[in-house]
């Protein structure tokens, strides 16, 4: 079974993850589409069925990243566009997993392994401590909602 994370991955190619090409133009999508048609605010709003100072709110909204998702999705298709909305990683998915659940194992064995010098039973071979780092690693990955209870 593939897991979500790895499913996810595939959809974010490293093409659109590292993408500019679809970041908020500085005005606005709204603007930007509506300029680029030549429509005026007038023009969409009647398509959009409000008054035209509505549309220079939207506009302003958007800029400022207050806009809703759903004024967003009538905007664009009284425009005869359609909203694209997504959250993209900006490092694969897996690989953050992977990562945190590698910080966190380290820091449980460190504070183990402290424990154990205070009581006099330090282990000292590289290879059982490499071991025991790699099997906490995968118990964490195993159930990856643990790795997210602290900051």
């Amino acid at each position: 079974m593939v897991a979500a994370s790895e499913q996810l991955d595939r959809r974010f190619a490293e093409p659109i993850r590292l993408s500019d090409s679809f970041a908020r133009p500085q005005r606005g999508w709204i603007r930007a589409i509506r300029d680029a048609l030549g429509m005026t605010t007038a023009q969409l709003a009647v398509r959009m069925g409000v008054k035209q100072p509505r549309i220079s709110e939207l506009e302003r909204g958007e800029a400022s990243g207050k806009i809703t998702v759903q004024s967003l999705e009538r905007a664009a298709e009284a425009m005869g566009c359609r909203l694209v909305y997504a959250i993209v990683p900006l490092t694969p998915l897996t690989e953050m997993i992977e990562e945190r659940a590698a910080l966190l194992a380290r820091q449980r064995l460190a504070s183990l392994e402290q424990t154990m010098r205070l009581e006099n039973q330090t282990v000292t071979d590289r290879k059982r401590h490499e071991e025991a780092l790699q099997r906490l690693i995968g118990e964490l990955r195993r159930k990856p909602a643990r790795l997210w209870d602290a900051p």
